[in-house]
Order: C-alpha cells, then sequence, then structure tokens
C-alpha cells in the first residue's frame, strides 16, 4: 500500500515535474513578450517625444532668399543669351519699316550650334565683317553707360558697343545676284518681288554693283531702306568684296519684342521660296572627321557581335 502509494506520488510528482517546465515556459514567454512590448513602447515613446521635442525647421526670410534668387536668375539670363536668345536693339533706320529705330528685336543663337546655316530672306544680326561701322561708335562712358554694359553682359539689355550689324540676307553661296539700276534684285536669274522695301525705295538704283557672284562660305545682304543701308552694295564697291561670312552671324532675328505696339515677327518672305539653288552652289562634301571617326568606331563593335553571335550558334 505504501508502495503503491509510493509510486502514485513518484508518478505524481512525475507528472508535476513534467508539468513545471511547461508552465514556466509559459510563464517565461509571457514575460519576455511583456518585456518586449515594455521596450517597444518605451522606445515609440521615446521616439514620439524625440519628434516632438525636435523643433520645426524655420522657414527664411524674404531677405535672405532674395539675393540667391537673384544670382539664380541672372546665371539663367546669362546662359540664355550666351547659347540661346539675345536681345538686340536697332540703332538705325537702314531696316525700315520692318524694324524701327529703337526697336528690340529677339535673336536666335541656338540653332547655329547646330550647323545650321542663313537661309535667303533671313533677317541676321552679324558682327562686322570689316570698316562697316567705322566712325559710327555709340559706346557712352557715362553712368548709363556703365549700367548698361553691366546688364548687357547678363542678356537684360542690348549691347551699346558691340560691332553689330542686322541686315537681310538676299543671297547665299553659290548665288548669283543682279543689282542693276531700274530693275528689280534677281537671285539666280529669279526677280525678287520685295514688299518689305521702304515705302518710295528703289530695289538697287541708288547703287548699282551688276551682277556679282557669291563665294562659298559668304552672304550677300541688303537693308530694306534701300535708300538709307549701308549694306552689301556700297562697301562690294569701296572697301572690300561687300560679303559676309557665315562665321560671322550671330544669329537670325525672329521677332520685334519691344516696343509691345511694334511686335511682330520675322518670316521669310515668300518670294524667297521661289529662286533656285545657284549654279556655282558647292558639291557634296566628303563626311567630316568626326563623322568618318564615330563609323570607324562603330565597324569593329559590329565585326565582335557578329563573331559572338555566330559563336553561340555553335
Amino acid at each position: 500500500m505504501s508502495v503503491q502509494q509510493s509510486t502514485e506520488s513518484g508518478e505524481s510528482g512525475g507528472t508535476k515535474e513534467r508539468a513545471e517546465p511547461e508552465a514556466g515556459a509559459g510563464a517565461a514567454g509571457a514575460g519576455e513578450a511583456a518585456e518586449t512590448g515594455a521596450r517597444e513602447a518605451a522606445e515609440t515613446g521615446t521616439g514620439d517625444a524625440e519628434q516632438d521635442a525636435k523643433p520645426a525647421r524655420r522657414k527664411r526670410p524674404f531677405w535672405q532668399e532674395l539675393p540667391i534668387l537673384l544670382v539664380i536668375a541672372l546665371l539663367l539670363s546669362l546662359c540664355i543669351k550666351t547659347f540661346f536668345v539675345q536681345a538686340f536693339s536697332i540703332p538705325s533706320g537702314s531696316m525700315e519699316n520692318t524694324l524701327h529705330i529703337g526697336d528690340r528685336v529677339l535673336v536666335d543663337k541656338l540653332t547655329p550650334w547646330f550647323g545650321a546655316e542663313p537661309e535667303r530672306g533671313e533677317v541676321v544680326v552679324f558682327r562686322d565683317p570689316g570698316g562697316w561701322l567705322e566712325g559710327t561708335s555709340t559706346q557712352d562712358d557715362g553712368f548709363m553707360g556703365t549700367v548698361q554694359k553691366a546688364l548687357s553682359t547678363v542678356g537684360l539689355m542690348p549691347s551699346a558697343d558691340e560691332k553689330d550689324l542686322i541686315k537681310r540676307v538676299i543671297a547665299v553661296g553659290g548665288d548669283t545676284v543682279e543689282c542693276n539700276a531700274g530693275s528689280p534684285v534677281k537671285v539666280n536669274g529669279v526677280a525678287l518681288d520685295e514688299p518689305y522695301l521702304f515705302p518710295g525705295a528703289t530695289p538697287c538704283d541708288n547703287d548699282p554693283v551688276g551682277t556679282v557672284t557669291v563665294p562659298k562660305g559668304k552672304l550677300w545682304v541688303m537693308g530694306d531702306h534701300r535708300n538709307n543701308s549701308r549694306d552689301s552694295r556700297p562697301h562690294h564697291n569701296e572697301t572690300g568684296d561687300g560679303f559676309v561670312p557665315v562665321g560671322n552671324v550671330v544669329g537670325r532675328a525672329f521677332v520685334v519684342a519691344w516696343p509691345i505696339s511694334n511686335w511682330s515677327t520675322l518670316p521669310v518672305p515668300d518670294t524667297f521660296a521661289k529662286v533656285p539653288s545657284g549654279a556655282a552652289a558647292a558639291p557634296v562634301e566628303a563626311p567630316p572627321a568626326p563623322a568618318v571617326l564615330a563609323f570607324a568606331g562603330v565597324v569593329p563593335i559590329a565585326l565582335w557581335r557578329r563573331r559572338r553571335s555566330r559563336r553561340d550558334a555553335r
């Protein structure tokens, strides 16, 4: 009897021994979970407290941001003036009535970067080929001249001391121009209809030059006010050949931007679409060196890919 009791006690004890670790593990697990939850709550509370304690970022007053904005604006203006668009002021009446004295025109300087060259009928700004602007400087050495020079550097005002002119392109390299008294201007045998001429002005009467062939890489230019324009005609007879190198062209004037009352675009007149290519136009040239180098670089790559595809097919 005592043995049975002992056995039962042993079994109970054994059972108890087996049960106690399980109960202990549950308690430990609960304790760990509680501890983890408390830790997370503490961390969350700490994070919230830190976030609440962190002061909000204060916005700078406008007077502190203004210099930064001005610097950015000036840099953008300088970039636009250098590579995209620049304003020019019209100082004379040689392009009346298309352009008036004091007009501000915007000149496209971007397309020449991509190799575009002036075409017949375009109004272009170009640097003095040599002697065209002698004795016509309008630079102001006073305070306003200094201000204009500073603002023109970043493109906010037209420059007063640059040796630039503005005329209409009549003929390009390879073209033949006929400019005779009593006759319209002819380009490659086609007479131009020029409704843009100043009222009362004659195409060539005041300065006929006869027949001229424009060399490759050069332009023949004229003002729309032919009786008041020192363009290719007088310089052809007096100070040289009268041609303007294509490399001297700053860009094409495409719009009159100021004053608002004179706002207008400057499209190419329809008459120039009827002019055929010049008989002396240059033939097609060999590709330039960069294109040749690019082609030379592509060929080895193509051969390597072809050999690799054959190797993979095997």
